[in-house]
């Protein structure tokens, strides 16, 4: 039914020779458009034309590849199943509309008939041609509005059960939809906790680091430690051996 209805969608938004579309697309992703020509019977310029008029309605996407041998961008199209929908639920509740517009006035309203042309009028326009024909100036006769409300009234019912069944695929989509939007919050969040973990430990090997390895401060007193060392061991060492040159005299 989605299909079906989705096609009469597509005809009405862009012409008849487009509702073959919506089975070419339906449930894929990323469909070349040489091909979509192709299944169509259509040139690629037709088609583009076609699905420039979905994609202003939103109810295609696209991306586009540059071809390596060729060097020319190839689009290749994907049909936005909640977009869809969403349309085809306004379109459907706008005809529904209609639909009891049309029965009210059926109900309240008197309506005549010439049966030589099969021409039905109001009474407002067959009062101001003296309720006779336009084409044929028969008289017209009083249409019997039991039909007419019961076919209005049974098509209420089909759009109504249309409705109800999009309306049902609908939910399905926005579920599976929100399912996949929590499971990448989900990993979106792990990643930013891993993320955070990993930088805490970073940083902590890094002051570790830090305090193995001595400030400028902490090197200088060294340095001027080992110098006095050198020096106080240079001047032990400068003592030992005036002692014994003292001594060999």
């Amino acid at each position: 039914m989605q299909q079906k209805l989705l096609g009469q969608l597509i005809e009405e938004l862009a012409g008849e020779q487009a509702g073959p579309i919506v089975d070419i697309l339906f449930k894929k992703k990323d469909v070349n458009e040489f091909l979509v020509a192709k299944k169509m019977e259509m040139t690629i310029n037709q088609i583009r034309n076609i699905l420039y008029k979905l994609s202003a309605e939103g109810l295609v996407s696209f991306i586009r590849k540059k071809d390596k041998r060729k060097g020319w961008y190839i689009y290749y199209w994907t049909l936005d199943s909640e977009k869809c929908l969403i349309n085809l639920e306004q379109s459907l509740k706008k005809k529904i509309q209609d639909l009891y517009e049309k029965l009210k006035n059926r109900e309240e309203k008197r309506y005549y008939v010439c049966k030589s042309c099969d021409i039905e009028v109001g009474e407002e326009r067959a009062l101001e041609h003296g309720f006779s024909c336009e084409e044929c100036f028969g008289v017209y006769e009083l249409a019997d509005n039991e039909k007419p409300i019961r076919n209005i009234k049974l098509e209420i019912s089909r759009r109504q059960r249309e409705l109800k069944a999009i309306d049902g695929e609908l939910e399905e989509v926005r579920k599976k939809k929100n399912k996949k939007r929590v499971k990448n919050d989900k990993k979106e969040a792990k990643e930013k906790s891993d993320k955070r973990k990993s930088d805490r430990k970073k940083r902590a090997k890094e002051k570790i680091e830090k305090k193995k390895i001595p400030g400028k401060r902490a090197v200088k007193k060294i340095r001027k430690l080992v110098r006095k060392v050198r020096k106080a061991v240079g001047k032990k060492i400068k003592k030992k051996i005036g002692s014994k040159k003292k001594r060999g005299k």
